[in-house]
């Protein structure tokens, strides 16, 4: 069953309060400090009440959930951030921008870009137990794809309470314009670069998905499905980071190529 927020051991006030700053963050753009520390005492299930508050909140006022994403699928960063599972955020379809297309100056608070594959799905995937077999025969199709992370805590200076209850650090996402079949592609042996500016700033391959990103998917399949919020036919899944995250200041542009899917390109307006 799905956990209610009141069952955090921190108070129903703090979760409220602590999801307003954040949402005021991102509307105003204007970033706060962290707030972790006053999660500390309910920890991650106290983070993961203010993200899905906030989810509620941002519904009640007329976004809409066009799918999930997974964060910390790279084991470096699990260590780092002291934990021993990925994390996961709600991508809305005010968050979802085309290949070749700008991101607004002030959209995202300190922007920067990773380069992910993305699934769209065919089928819901309603079962805490799915099996990979039934993940793969529920992708329609792949996407190449960026991930433009953002943080609304000052300086990025997060532990992994904050980062979770800031909805992963979810910024934007831009998604390639030529789908996919999954069927002949070995997806963990697909080498990624991206380039910034026209140099190479981050490399990777599908292996730094923890091992694959269908590997990663189902753990989120499986999770959203505990939660009672399972992914649905149409839904896209970005599956986490291929290579290290760079920073993507106004007036830079990013192209990410991905090996078997093709290129995916962003720019980010001057101010």
């Amino acid at each position: 069953m799905a956990s209610p927020i009141t069952t955090a051991p921190v108070s129903v006030q703090m979760l409220a309060e602590l999801g307003a700053r954040l949402r005021r963050a991102e509307r105003d753009g204007v970033a706060v400090d962290p707030i972790g520390e006053a999660l500390e005492e309910g920890g991650i299930a106290a983070a993961y009440a203010v993200q899905r508050a906030n989810e509620d909140a941002w519904i009640a006022a007329g976004r809409r959930v066009v799918g999930r994403k997974i964060g910390l699928t790279s084991k470096a960063v699990q260590a780092q951030m002291g934990v021993d599972q990925p994390d996961f955020g709600v991508l809305f379809a005010d968050m979802c921008l085309a290949d070749g297309e700008a991101l607004e100056a002030g959209d995202v608070l300190q922007p920067r870009v990773e380069a992910e594959v993305a699934l769209v799905l065919k089928k819901d995937l309603p079962e805490p137990d799915t099996t990979l077999p039934e993940l793969i025969a529920a992708v329609d199709y792949l996407l190449p794809a960026i991930e433009i992370v953002g943080s609304r805590i000052r300086d990025w200076n997060i532990s992994i309470l904050d980062t979770i209850a800031d909805n992963a650090s979810s910024g934007r996402i831009v998604t390639g314009t030529r789908p996919v079949s999954p069927a002949a592609l070995d997806l963990a042996a697909a080498g990624m670069v991206m380039e910034v500016n026209g140099a190479v700033a981050s490399v990777g391959s599908g292996a730094a998905c923890l091992g694959h990103p269908y590997r990663a998917a189902l753990w989120l399949v499986r999770r959203m499905a505990e939660l009672e919020r399972p992914l649905r036919a149409g839904e896209i899944l970005m599956t986490g980071a291929l290579g290290p995250m760079v920073d993507f200041g106004p007036g830079s542009n990013a192209v990410a190529s991905i090996q078997g899917l093709g290129q995916v390109r962003i720019t980010h307006e001057e101010k």
